[in-house]
């Protein structure tokens, strides 16, 4: 277990904050300390990719293995984060109809059109989009 004031644990918070945008302020038993501590602190830190491209290819994966939960979520954040607009939601759609079939895409379609439906109404409203 890393202690709540290690530099790791620090790391992990910080980054999750990047990634969705949300301060994680508990982080309590073993899952959530091995999210904060080991995916974030070291596995979203490790290499030179940016979040915006681990973001992309967690995309890939989760649209490709029809885990539209985990895609959403994914990018939700990247609109709300200003990584993608719905011009790249679009052809992220019709990309990954090409590698991860046309049901899965379709799937995918509905989830970011009703993410770029948000997007107008949090503008005009001078905040950010709602999560899922």
């Amino acid at each position: 277990m890393t202690r709540p004031d290690s530099e790791q644990r620090t790391r992990g918070k910080a980054l999750m904050k990047q990634v969705y945008g949300w301060n994680i302020d508990q982080v309590e038993g073993s899952f959530v300390e091995s999210t904060v501590d080991h995916l974030f602190g070291e596995v979203w830190n490790e290499g030179k990719l940016s979040v915006r491209d681990r973001r992309l290819i967690l995309i890939g994966l989760t649209a490709g293995s029809g885990l539209e939960d985990v895609t959403g979520l994914q990018l939700d954040a990247a609109v709300r984060l200003g990584e993608l607009d719905a011009d790249d939601l679009r052809t992220i759609v019709v990309f990954l109809a090409h590698y991860a079939g046309w049901p899965r895409a379709a799937r995918l379609n509905t989830e970011v059109e009703k993410i770029i439906a948000r997007i107008p109404a949090a503008e005009a409203a001078g905040a950010e989009p709602d999560v899922p």
